[in-house]
């Protein structure tokens, strides 16, 4: 699943594309929108929240995406040759006179009026990366279940947007914590500024570096890299499901670094 600063990127660079420009075509490949034309509209912003993607359009309407596991955005000028997959993959395709924002397999593609937007994410909590981020805020609402796995409470989007597996399995590293630890054990101020600051640091390019090296294969600590060894101890890193069905997901920890 996309991380948050891969959605924040994204979002930017599609701001930078369609933002104040003429929509030249707006095709939708979703049963629900078959027949939706936004052709001839302007998009007048296009930002990110968490791991959604809001396009606003001049004639108060936004446009909501998200990626889920593997949704994707791609941005090619015509003539170029597509890559992002076979085009029985697109969900979306905007295209304006310079640019053309091809989406690939978005399970989420819906219009709301403007001032709807609260039903697509009203629910999220602090945005790692947005400017109203309130990292009190975020303490407050892990806090508020003290007995949860810190695993599952990290990527819940409720208690902060943005945290995605990879980085709650570093950041849970590095505060060298077990992602099974209770909420209640854990430095919840340190958790959200490690979290803020990799998401931060990470954020204007694809690369997800945790390390501090960003060579190939040497980024992350622990995420990926079960049966390697830890490269702080050398202990053997482990990965197991974590969260009730049908949330689980897969967590890495070194079991020397992050003891239960």
């Amino acid at each position: 699943m996309p991380e948050g600063d891969t959605v924040w990127l994204a979002g930017r660079r599609l701001h930078d594309a369609l933002a104040g420009r003429v929509l030249t075509r707006a095709d939708f490949r979703v049963p629900q929108l078959a027949t939706a034309d936004l052709t001839g509209r302007t998009v007048t912003d296009v930002v990110s929240r968490g791991k959604h993607l809001l396009f606003r359009i001049d004639d108060g309407l936004t446009l909501h995406t998200h990626f889920r596991m593997d949704g994707a955005w791609h941005l090619y000028r015509h003539g170029d040759r597509w890559r992002g997959g076979p085009e029985w993959q697109v969900r979306l395709l905007l295209e304006n006179d310079t640019w053309q924002a091809v989406g690939y397999r978005l399970p989420v593609v819906e219009l709301l009026p403007r001032d709807h937007e609260g039903d697509a994410v009203g629910h999220l909590g602090p945005d790692l990366l947005g400017p109203d981020w309130d990292p009190d805020e975020a303490v407050r609402r892990l806090a508020a279940d003290p007995d949860r796995e810190i695993g599952p409470a990290l990527l819940d989007q409720r208690n902060l947007a943005g945290i995605g597996n990879l980085y709650q399995a570093e950041v849970c590293f590095l505060l060298g914590v077990s992602p099974w630890t209770a909420v209640r054990e854990v430095d919840l101020s340190a958790a959200v500024d490690r979290a803020h600051w990799l998401l931060t640091a990470n954020k204007e390019h694809p690369a997800q570096v945790t390390t501090g090296n960003p060579r190939r294969g040497a980024e992350n600590w622990v995420y990926g890299r079960a049966g390697q060894p830890c490269r702080r101890c050398g202990t053997t890193v482990r990965s197991a499901e974590q969260g009730d069905p049908p949330y689980q997901r897969l967590s890495f920890w070194c079991p020397r670094c992050q003891p239960r």
